[in-house]
């Protein structure tokens, strides 16, 4: 058999043609029929008389295992009956083939969404099985757009890029490499507004689908409305309640795309004896074409201690004791002045008896001199200023007339030693408790209950007060007087404030 005489005529690649004419020398007859008894593919062509031509296919080798040996047994017989065969290892060397793109769907761009797009890969190929990565040409990329190796693209598109966006469509490129062969292919992505009348959206801060609130405490939440097809395209954004008592001044509107839930429960929201108060708030919005994106968040609402309003009551016992204290100080001031005025006429009471006495028995005395002649006369004095004398010497005796000095004495010592007491023990109370935080100490009540039981001692009534003695400063002050004669009487107390 004779076959082409060239160098590596049997090296061939895939998708190159090769064209031979195969012959034959010797034997007896010179008719001979050719043909191919082992390593026949379909994508051959060998005719009987010597005619080869073959394509090899591009699937014989890889990019794994570059070349492929190909054996063929080419065999001829002549008339003669006589038979040759010879084996020719062809060696098929591989060809990559640069990967195929098609025309790829549009990608719709959505308003303040990231939007993402993957390339299909049912329109992307390598003809040769080869790994694929995607390579973006960046000059014609947008600000802020992404793509990956993996074909996926990233892009959140600004106000200015979307609304030039919306004027006309643009394209980018970018390449399909095959690898490890390194060779690209230019694709084109055409980017587009969407066309559909998609449904807004809003967010909320924080993100949490149970709020949990005190009484009196506020309630703050954040909402960013955003519309796929533009910010142009929202209608409404308000909310709906299950409790009636949330008024809707609560929403107020920041911006067109940016709303604030403001709302401050107050003590009186959550009614006793209820621990709490559950209810669903839901939000919507709504754009031009009614469609409807909607979040509902569940509140629960705690009962709380108006702090507040127990504060004022706290401060009311408070200054209702020193208030009591400052009037039975006012009282014990008057009964002091009263007991040392009564002192002072019965030490002057006791003198004046004595005069007496003595007028009156010299007055007896001298009644036979006054009334010489006139017997009844001088019987009238000797017995009117006797008896006057006795019965002056018995209340001398008694102390009747006018008050016990011992007596007084001791009364005033002791109104002395309450009234330095209560106004000590007034003093300290009105220094320790000045405080609001103070106050709310539980020893407050304790505290109070003491210094009251002070004013309250069975042995003021060894004082003789009156019981239906009114305080006639406080009568005619008003609370600021009133507040200011405290201040005075007890250096320490401290009047509440507006603000508290």
């Amino acid at each position: 058999m004779i076959f082409p005489k060239e160098a590596d005529w049997n090296t061939l690649v895939e998708g190159k043609e090769i064209n031979f004419h195969l012959q034959v020398k010797g034997g007896k007859s010179d008719s001979v029929r050719y043909s191919i008894s082992s390593g026949w593919r379909k994508d051959m062509q060998f005719d009987s008389l010597g005619h080869f031509v073959w394509t090899p296919n591009y699937d014989l080798a890889d990019r794994i295992n570059t070349v492929k040996l190909w054996p063929i047994v080419f065999e001829a017989t002549n008339q003669a009956g006589e038979t040759i065969s010879q084996q020719i290892a062809f060696k098929i060397v591989h060809v990559n083939r640069a990967p195929e793109v098609d025309e790829l769907k549009p990608f719709y761009v959505q308003y303040k969404t990231q939007n993402t797009y993957q390339i299909d890969m049912n329109s992307v190929r390598d003809a040769d099985g080869d790994p694929l990565v995607f390579v973006p040409v960046l000059e014609g990329m947008p600000e802020g757009m992404k793509m990956t190796a993996g074909g996926e693209i990233i892009w959140d598109p600004s106000t200015t890029q979307f609304n030039l966006l919306k004027k006309g469509p643009r394209y980018i490129d970018f390449y399909v490499e095959d690898q490890p062969s390194k060779v690209r292919t230019k694709g084109r992505l055409k980017l587009e507004v969407t066309q559909m009348d998609l449904e807004p959206d809003f967010k909320i801060i924080p993100q949490n689908q149970v709020i949990r609130s005190k009484e009196n405490n506020r309630i703050n939440l954040k909402f960013t409305l955003s519309d796929p097809n533009g910010d142009d395209d929202i209608a409404t954004f308000d909310f709906v309640s299950d409790n009636k008592n949330i008024p809707q001044s609560a929403l107020v509107k920041n911006a067109p795309t940016s709303y604030e839930f403001i709302w401050e429960p107050g003590y009186d929201f959550v009614k006793d004896p209820l621990d709490s108060l559950a209810f669903n708030i839901t939000f919507f919005v709504l754009d031009k074409a009614q469609n409807k994106k909607e979040r509902t968040l569940h509140f629960i609402i705690e009962n709380t201690v108006n702090e507040s309003e127990r504060d004022a009551y706290v401060y009311g016992l408070y200054r209702g004791g020193l208030i009591n204290a400052w009037s039975l100080l006012e009282q014990m001031k008057e009964k002091e002045g009263e007991l040392k005025k009564a002192y002072g006429r019965a030490k002057r009471g006791k003198r004046s008896r004595s005069l007496i006495n003595a007028s009156l028995g010299a007055t007896t005395g001298l009644a036979p001199v006054i009334a010489k002649t006139n017997q009844d006369t001088r019987g009238y004095i000797t017995t009117l200023g006797g008896t006057t004398v006795a019965t002056l010497g018995t209340l001398e005796a008694t102390e009747v007339i006018g008050k016990s000095t011992n007596g007084l004495l001791d009364r005033f010592n002791y109104v002395m030693q309450k009234k330095n007491e209560l106004q000590n023990k007034g003093d300290v109370f009105a220094r320790e408790y000045a405080q609001k935080s103070a106050r709310r100490s539980p020893d407050f009540v304790r505290k109070l209950d003491e210094f009251k039981s002070l004013m309250n001692l069975s042995g003021l009534v060894a004082l003789e007060l009156d019981a239906n003695w009114e305080n006639k400063k406080a009568a005619g002050y008003d609370d600021k007087k009133i507040d200011a004669a405290l201040k005075k009487t007890f250096k320490d107390f401290m009047p509440l404030e507006k603000d508290e």
